[in-house]
């Protein structure tokens, strides 16, 4: 596939913290009066933003959360990132395998994607080159995020290659009109993930970022 541009999605793709990140929101929420696990939040969650899956509870709920919720939210997943993250593993290997320039376009805050990247030594690869969901209007699955990175970075849509662990990640990147490729290598990625993906769009699937080079 011809390439110009390839974006990442930051959890489970870059950074194994889906896991880490569906536990203390499950955590969090249930202590705020909506019961709900691990299991449930990845489910329902994965892959969309923090700020658009509380919207969707409050919505179900008839009531607000308190304005505080968000805030705590981010600040315990940050404080559980610094205790629990790596790196995705390969994905430095396959980084110094890519010519093409790279970007990160996530559901996540600028904030927690930072932090993120810092923790596992990854900052320093994509720079300045960071997007977030709340710089768009609507995050995944619309495709708004990926085709505003891919005007930041100066490549047609037609011409990135995205790769994402969610089905509302390949569904936008679709939408965008790019080519999607389904990572099933974190550790939350369990038995069907990778028919899911394929379903969604995924042009490829692979577990392993030792892969991806030869892949795109």
């Amino acid at each position: 596939m011809t390439c110009d541009l390839v974006i990442f999605d930051c959890d489970g793709v870059l950074v194994d913290s889906e896991v880490i990140s569906c536990r203390v929101h499950a955590e969090t929420l249930t202590r705020h009066g909506y019961p709900i696990t691990t299991e449930q939040v990845a489910e329902r969650f994965l892959g969309r933003s923090g700020r658009a899956a509380l919207r969707e509870i409050e919505a179900e709920l008839g009531r607000a959360f308190d304005d505080a919720l968000e805030e705590q939210l981010v600040a315990d997943v940050l404080r559980s990132f610094a205790a629990e993250l790596a790196p995705i593993p390969f994905i430095e290997h396959a980084l110094d395998a890519l010519a093409q320039p790279v970007c990160v376009a996530s559901s996540g805050t600028l904030k927690r994607i930072a932090f993120a990247l810092a923790r596992t030594g990854l900052a320093a690869r994509f720079g300045p080159h960071m997007f977030s969901a709340e710089q768009v209007e609507n995050g995944k699955p619309a495709p708004d995020l990926f085709l505003y990175a891919a005007a930041q970075m100066g490549a047609p849509p037609e011409r990135c290659v995205v790769v994402e662990d969610s089905v509302p990640g390949i569904t936008g990147a679709r939408a965008a009109g790019m080519r999607a490729l389904g990572f099933v290598g974190g550790s939350h990625c369990g038995p069907g993930m990778a028919e899911r993906l394929r379903a969604a769009g995924a042009a490829a699937t692979f577990a392993d970022m030792r892969q991806l080079p030869d892949i795109i």
